[in-house]
């Protein structure tokens, strides 16, 4: 597929929680239309990156642009009606509330109302089990149920760009190949997609291009078939002996 411009914008981003420094100036970007890896160990500042760029944290410096357009000072909900949808690590579904509830929470920024069925069936197609399960309360369905449940409503926003925050995290592995196809469905419809996955191989596989982040800087960045390759990622982060 080619990639036109990019979507996403990242400069010399920086994050702090007081005294520690959890981003260190990274720059990034995802172009139209691309599934976009990062990469790390645990606590190397990705998630951080992620609640930078959907508003939930404010960082201390750079330049977050998406569409072109300085996204920096936005408020959360501003960023979603712009066109970004976060799935949170740990799912973050609303438990006690049902399923359908949870979706059609997602769509609370649109204006156009009249589309809204239409999607809700769509994301029934994409998850069919949501929609066996849509009176259910969500707060009573397996991880990887409610894993569907929070990209369903992630998406019900209908956004440009996806963030998606560990989604293979606690799940068995035909889950995760579950929802790793839908990742690349719901691409294929035309959402570009940062996925921040500690399942490397996984990410990697399903991404165009990647980033490996280690204590808040980006050490590497490639096409995700390099990565795949590099000796340093297969060993550190692959399992991969080399």
């Amino acid at each position: 597929m080619t990639h036109s411009q990019s979507i996403l914008e990242i400069e010399q981003l920086a994050v702090s929680y007081d005294a520690i420094k959890a981003v260190k100036g990274i720059s990034l970007h995802v172009k139209q239309g691309e599934i976009v890896a990062l990469i790390g160990t645990n606590g190397s500042g990705k998630t951080s990156t992620l609640h930078s760029i959907s508003g939930l944290h404010k960082h201390n410096q750079g330049v977050i642009k998406f569409e072109g357009k300085d996204i920096t000072k936005l408020e959360p909900h501003k960023i979603v009606a712009a066109g970004i949808s976060q799935v949170p690590e740990g799912r973050g579904v609303l438990g006690d509330l049902t399923v359908m509830e949870n979706m059609m929470l997602g769509s609370y920024v649109r204006k156009d109302k009249k589309n809204i069925a239409q999607d809700l069936q769509s994301m029934f197609q994409l998850f069919p089990r949501l929609a066996e399960r849509k009176k259910q309360l969500a707060g009573t369905m397996s991880g990887g149920e409610q894993q569907m449940l929070a990209i369903a409503r992630a998406l019900m926003a209908r956004p440009k760009l996806l963030l998606l925050d560990e989604p293979s995290m606690g799940l068995a592995p035909i889950i995760v190949k579950e929802i790793f196809q839908a990742i690349k469905t719901i691409n294929k419809d035309g959402v570009s997609i940062l996925l921040v996955e500690q399942n490397a191989n996984m990410a990697l596989s399903a991404a165009d291009r990647g980033y490996v982040m280690e204590t808040g800087s980006i050490v590497v960045e490639d096409r995700a078939e390099n990565l795949r390759n590099n000796d340093i990622v297969k060993s550190v982060y692959l399992g991969i002996s080399t």
